[in-house]
């Protein structure tokens, strides 16, 4: 599996194919009480303005190696570099989209997107303008005053993106995003997600369990192995999206890519 040069993300960002990557993982190990080792010599670099995928067997630390990025987790060796710098805490380079949402189910979906902002001092007129800007960049335009309760797992996920997406950050940090809902919305949030991409020059992070999803939206693919975890492949599918979804996802280069990841991660199922 060779690498292939790209000039431009799946967003169609221009990427930085001379300078340092966005982020760094070097030697990234981590065990948890009772001497559960969840990575072990965990390595790879996440280029400036593209879209990386991590993806492994279930439980092999996919979220772990996230959260770490995120500064939410500490590592028990190694070494996260964002821009260069190490990472000991979170930033405000860095935001994260969890899998379970995590909104306040007291707030409305015009305060939980404009949280991030709050937490920074953000003016109440500042903040809200931009959060209704964000909303309606996820298509939830008209919904500002709605409850979580009121609003469907997707509507849900899409404010976590908007909140996201607010603070501006650099780095986007997406934890199975889209796990929690039928494949006919995901496809549709996979759209959208490059969508909203082509318009902000972010590096974005992803954690998948779908091979599928993982090469369709990623300019890069992390494969990760059984844990305790190390890096098995890192893969670059460079999938053309000139053409309309349907077609891409019929491809003979989406198909024998999904095809080749598939047999790497079969390896370590049938172990």
């Amino acid at each position: 599996m060779t690498d292939i040069p790209r000039t431009t993300s799946k967003a169609g960002n221009p990427v930085d194919k001379t300078g340092e990557p966005a982020v760094r993982v070097h030697n990234l190990t981590k065990e948890f009480p009772g001497g559960v080792r969840a990575l072990d010599g965990v390595s790879f670099d996440v280029p400036r303005g593209e879209l990386t995928s991590i993806i492994g067997p279930s439980g092999c630390g996919k979220t772990t190696t996230l959260k770490i990025i995120a500064g939410l987790v500490e590592a028990t060796g190694g070494e996260v570099e964002v821009d260069g710098t190490p990472v000991h805490a979170p930033g405000p380079e860095r935001a994260f989209v969890f899998q379970d949402f995590a909104l306040m189910p007291w707030a409305t979906v015009l305060r939980n997107a404009a949280f991030g902002l709050e937490l920074r001092g953000v003016s109440r007129q500042e903040r809200e303008a931009i959060a209704r800007d964000y909303i309606a960049k996820v298509n939830l335009a008209g919904f500002e005053d709605a409850y979580p309760h009121q609003l469907s797992g997707g509507m849900r996920q899409r404010v976590g993106l908007a909140r996201a997406l607010a603070v501006d950050a650099d780095i986007l940090l997406m934890d199975e995003p889209f796990a929690s809902v039928d494949e006919q919305i995901r496809r549709k949030f996979q759209e959208d997600l490059l969508r909203l991409l082509s318009d902000e020059d972010k590096t974005v992070i992803f954690v998948t369990h779908s091979i599928e999803e993982a090469v369709y939206v990623s300019d890069q693919v992390v494969i990760l192995t059984r844990g305790p975890s190390r890096v098995s492949k890192v893969v670059r599918p460079g999938v053309d999206r000139d053409a309309d979804s349907e077609h891409i996802r019929r491809s003979p280069t989406y198909l024998d890519w999904v095809e080749r990841i598939w047999d790497e991660l079969q390896d370590y199922l049938e172990k």
